[in-house]
């Protein structure tokens, strides 16, 4: 009788080839499909609604409407809900918020990844904290109206560039040290100093991470409800904010069919950026935030 083997190697139980190509297949599958359910469903409840007369759009669901009225709805919503006025206060404040915190933080992402020091190590822990940390509200619209901007459209650009500077230095930071330092080196053989270098060499590589950067602060500022009521105080429409006042003045109370109409029309802009940014959002994500 021989004795057993202890330590001997065990047998790996491999699937066959044909397991491992069916898997791979349908793994794919099940992610898209995963994506659409979750992305598809809330988009088709907003649109089956605002296709609603306001009879059937008492209690949202995903059934389609009897007979389409898309388009008058969202003409009735144009003209009763001030959406030019609106917009035009959105725009005000969207533009220059993006344009600066673009501009101030890729400047200071340059800086923090070009110069290795502990007190560049410190400054960038502190500058990505705000991404993690809540933004003190009180405090903001306290030192607002101390300064003279509280219920003004710069206060708020202030506010925002604040708030979203700590996300761009996040991306463009990991970016730029994906950068060689040659480029930068031969600029500078050649009579470059910091500014040109930076807008001539640093810049134009930089635009799919500021695509990215751009999308994501978009969002964030076009949709934003909260700190525009709180610091503006309905001073400006914006398309948000004007949007929370008519539905809690009683103009769109119950009429659903008119709020997802406007959900519609706001939404609007953010896909024509979302078009055209697309190309440069995935390597900027991936060459910003992961590297």
């Amino acid at each position: 009788m021989t004795a057993p083997v202890y330590g001997a190697p065990r047998r790996r139980v491999t699937r066959p080839p044909a397991a491992r190509g069916w898997a791979a297949r349908l793994r794919p599958a099940a992610v898209v499909a995963l994506v659409a359910l979750v992305m598809g469903v809330p988009l088709w409840l907003v649109v089956v609604t605002a296709g609603k007369s306001q009879g059937e759009a008492l209690s949202p669901d995903l059934s389609l409407p009897s007979r389409w009225q898309l388009w008058d709805n969202l003409a009735q919503v144009w003209q009763q809900g001030e959406v030019p006025k609106a917009f035009l206060g959105s725009v005000l404040v969207v533009a220059p918020s993006v344009a600066l915190v673009l501009a101030f933080g890729s400047m200071a992402s340059w800086i923090l990844a070009r110069r290795a020091s502990r007190l560049n190590a410190v400054l960038y822990a502190l500058a990505i904290s705000g991404i993690v940390l809540p933004p003190a509200v009180v405090t903001i619209v306290l030192l607002l109206r101390q300064l003279g901007l509280a219920g003004s459209p710069v206060g708020m650009i202030g506010v925002y560039v604040g708030i979203y500077m700590s996300t761009v230095i996040f991306f463009v930071t990991g970016f730029v040290r994906t950068v060689p330092l040659s480029l930068e080196e031969a600029a500078r053989m050649d009579g470059a100093g910091p500014v040109r270098v930076f807008f001539s060499v640093i810049l134009p590589l930089l635009r799919p991470v500021l695509a990215t950067a751009t999308i994501l602060i978009c969002l964030y500022v076009w949709n934003d409800v909260f700190y525009a009521f709180f610091v503006i105080g309905g001073r400006l429409d914006t398309l948000p904010l004007n949007l929370f006042q008519v539905a809690n003045a009683g103009l769109y109370l119950n009429n659903w069919h008119l709020i997802f109409a406007y959900i519609i029309l706001m939404s609007l802009p953010l896909l024509v950026v979302f078009a055209v940014a697309q190309r440069k959002i995935i390597s900027g994500i991936t060459g910003g935030a992961v590297k």
